[in-house]
């Protein structure tokens, strides 16, 4: 009976320092969202906190109660991360878009690394510009309200600019160090912190409905059900895809021949993620927020104008539920169309010997992936639509819903999550991997290094 080699100790010291490594990479993300949830209960200097918490009180389900959601709370108490991560977002979002138009953008995202680094450089500057209007919006609105605000005047509003622009520039440095150092998209997560935050008191909220009289047992559950039901609808449709089959021609190396080989392009039915909704609702939130600024309806035929306009606008009214559906199908069409180029594609695979089953190569293989990404688009554009028009069309028939997890909110819950997975999926088995292959040299080699 053939001895049992033993194992180097070299192995067994790369293989722990494998565990080890993802165990800090999980560690790290914990105490990066630690440190993220702390710092939205530090109050920029010069607020009331007590006033602050009656205004939003009186707020409730409100377009204030939506931005709140996503900066984790930090709105509700104007803390140094108010501001949230939003603003980095929408200049990436920007710059992705920017980057298929400017042709000074394309080159530099034809050179690889480097322009990669460029167009991040750009995108921090971006961030730090939309903050800065932001943050002087956000602080003269609140400092309009009145008893806000403990010492009003040129003194705060600078003190509250520089806070909330140095919140934003540190939580997009922390999202980049928990990509680099992590696990997950560091952007990805904090947003996904902020949601989660949230939900806690939503509970708590319902469960006091439930126990005052003000809702029905049944209709809770009812809405349970939905929820699970649109969190498993949701991860069907992210995971559905259409598989194009790909052909190679059998080619000869030298003296060598290549037998001919079968791929497949993989094309998601929801191709543009969770693009579409956060365009549409920021544009459909923007005479709303305009709408606050002017603070209650008066003489002035503008500002009535633009309080009738914010009302309707504003989330579950049904001009918002219709124009929201329609910007949402919009932007799928446009940010797909905008991010993915049939043509190059089309190109690529001549170029590499490959070519679609029944289709000739060139200018026909670009036609028919064209006709495959309209048709996924649609469906596609419906699936979004509907999952981010549940909640509001919910709204409507129950307006004192006592949460504001909208369809944006349950798509990044469920697509945060699912990338988060597999990525810790991947180093799980990147390790057993390793340790698989280790096993299976030792058991083929002796001692002496020599092949048995």
């Amino acid at each position: 009976m053939a001895k049992k080699p033993n194992q180097n100790p070299a192995d067994l010291a790369k293989s722990a320092s494998k565990l080890a490594e993802l165990k800090a990479r999980i560690l790290f993300l914990i105490g990066a969202l630690i440190v993220y949830r702390i710092g939205t209960f530090i109050p920029v200097p010069g607020v009331d906190p007590a006033a602050l918490a009656d205004f939003f009180d009186q707020q409730a389900s409100g377009l204030l109660d939506i931005f709140n959601m996503f900066s984790g709370g930090a709105l509700e108490r104007f803390g140094i991360f108010a501001l949230g991560i939003m603003p980095y977002i929408s200049a990436s979002i920007i710059m992705q878009m920017a980057a298929q138009i400017i042709p000074s953008l394309q080159q530099l995202k034809k050179e690889g690394e480097q322009g990669r680094r460029e167009i991040i450089k750009y995108t921090r500057y971006g961030t730090v510009l939309l903050a800065s209007f932001q943050s002087v919006a956000a602080a003269s609105w609140l400092q309009s309200q009145g008893t806000l605000v403990v010492n009003p005047g040129p003194s705060f509003l600078i003190t509250a600019c520089i806070t909330l622009v140095t919140g934003t520039v540190f939580l997009m440095w922390l999202g980049e160090q928990i990509t680099e150092r992590g696990i997950g998209n560091g952007i990805s997560m904090i947003i996904l912190a902020s949601i989660v935050a949230g939900i806690p008191s939503a509970i708590g909220a319902t469960s006091r409905l439930v126990s005052s009289g003000e809702m029905a047992p049944a209709t809770a559950i009812f809405m349970l059900i939905v929820g699970i039901a649109a969190i498993i609808f949701v991860v069907y449709m992210e995971r559905a895809q259409r598989r194009i089959k790909v052909n190679y021609a059998r080619r000869q190396q030298g003296r060598k021949m290549f037998a001919a080989q079968s791929t497949h392009l993989p094309f998601k039915i929801n191709m543009s993620g969770v693009i579409p909704p956060i365009f549409a609702s920021s544009i459909l939130m923007f005479p709303a927020t305009i709408a606050q600024f002017f603070g209650s309806a008066g003489d002035n035929p503008v500002q009535r104008t633009l309080q009738t306009v914010g009302a309707n606008l504003g989330p579950g009214q049904p001009v918002y539920v219709l124009l929201y559906a329609a910007l949402i199908i919009f932007f799928c069409f446009f940010y797909t169309a905008l991010m993915y180029n049939s043509k190059d594609t089309a190109d690529q695979l001549k170029r590499t010997g490959a070519f679609l089953p029944g289709i000739r190569p060139g200018a026909h293989t670009a036609d028919y992936i064209d006709r495959v990404l309209t048709r996924l688009t649609f469906w596609g554009a419906i699936y979004i639509a509907g999952v981010c028009l549940l909640p509001e069309i919910a709204r409507m028939f129950y307006p004192s819903m006592p949460f504001n997890l909208g369809g944006t909110s349950l798509l990044i819950l469920v697509v945060v999550t699912m990338d988060f997975m597999s990525q810790l999926q991947a180093h799980a088995m990147s390790h057993q991997y390793e340790g698989m292959m280790q096993k299976a040299n030792l058991r083929n080699y002796g001692r002496g290094g020599q092949l048995r």
